[in-house]
């Protein structure tokens, strides 16, 4: 298994700089889903987010709403 950091919704938060409480609310089971972005260790109530996870999935939707052009080699400009 590779090297993951698993981290407290507190923890998440303080990196996102969001309040843990919107993370609760709106971002998890919305945005962050169970087994991808986040797990239940051994069946428990507690929460720990997968770090890894969530920042490839940040930096891909940021990507995807990036505009560009397309060039006829089949790359894009950002222009």
């Amino acid at each position: 298994m590779e090297n993951q950091t698993y981290m407290t919704t507190e923890e998440l938060a303080e990196k996102l700089r969001y309040d843990a409480r919107y993370i609760r609310s709106a971002l998890k089971d919305a945005v962050f889903l169970e087994g991808v972005h986040y797990i239940r260790p051994f069946g428990r109530r507690r929460v720990l987010y997968i770090w890894e996870v969530i920042e490839r999935d940040m930096v891909k939707a940021s990507m995807a709403e990036k505009p560009g052009i397309p060039m006829a080699g089949g790359g894009v400009c950002y222009g």
